[in-house]
């Protein structure tokens, strides 16, 4: 509480009440007054609606840094590709493997699918299975009658069936090869009889 300058009795007020004179400094409310005056050491409070500012950073956060969110589901590394799926045979390898067996492989390609359902490999199959079905026959026909001939004592005639016999085997050989290189080229070749038997059989 401030004192008067002229007669050092304590001001309660401006004026003071012993001897009237004004005294300096001093307000109408009094100390409390005065110390209500005083600016405040800490910051007003945030109003409604107030939003912190940017670049504000918590306690053990660098400043301006804002976090990330993580989504797991889907995630990828950069530079990953899910593998492709397997798109099957090209209808060239498919037909040349028709050939390669003979029946076995023939009827294979004519119960899997989806090749069962294709014109192309359909024929090659047909024709696989006629080709050999044909070798077995006239190897048998002929062993049949080397047989019979060498049994009637015309070891002449046995040895010119047994040469017909390699020459058979040998040119079957031949269009085997030839039907495997022909169907891998995507090339149709339709072979006499069995081949038009083939033909009618795969586009049933």
């Amino acid at each position: 509480m401030p004192f008067c300058p002229s007669c050092g009795a304590q001001v309660a007020g401006a004026f003071c009440a012993k001897c009237g004179s004004a005294v300096a400094g001093a307000s109408p409310g009094g100390g409390g007054a005065s110390a209500a005056a005083q600016p405040s050491a800490y910051p007003p409070p945030p109003q409604a609606g107030y939003q912190q500012p940017g670049g504000y950073a918590q306690p053990g956060q660098q400043p301006g840094y804002q976090q990330q969110g993580y989504q797991q589901p889907g995630y990828q590394q950069p530079g990953y590709a899910p593998p492709a799926a397997s798109a099957g045979l090209t209808d060239n390898v498919a037909g040349l493997l028709c050939y390669l067996f003979g029946i076995i492989t023939g009827i294979i390609f004519l119960v899997m699918e989806p090749y069962n359902k294709k014109p192309n490999i359909r024929f090659h199959a047909f024709q696989s299975i006629f080709l050999n079905v044909a070798w077995i026959a006239i190897y048998i026909v002929l062993g049949i009658l080397t047989t019979i001939i060498v049994s009637m004592g015309s070891f002449g005639v046995a040895s010119l069936f047994g040469i017909l016999i390699m020459l058979v085997n040998l040119g079957m050989l031949a269009v085997w090869i030839c039907m495997m290189v022909f169907a891998y080229q995507g090339k149709t070749t339709v072979l006499p009889i069995v081949g038009q038997f083939a033909q009618q059989m795969a586009n049933k």
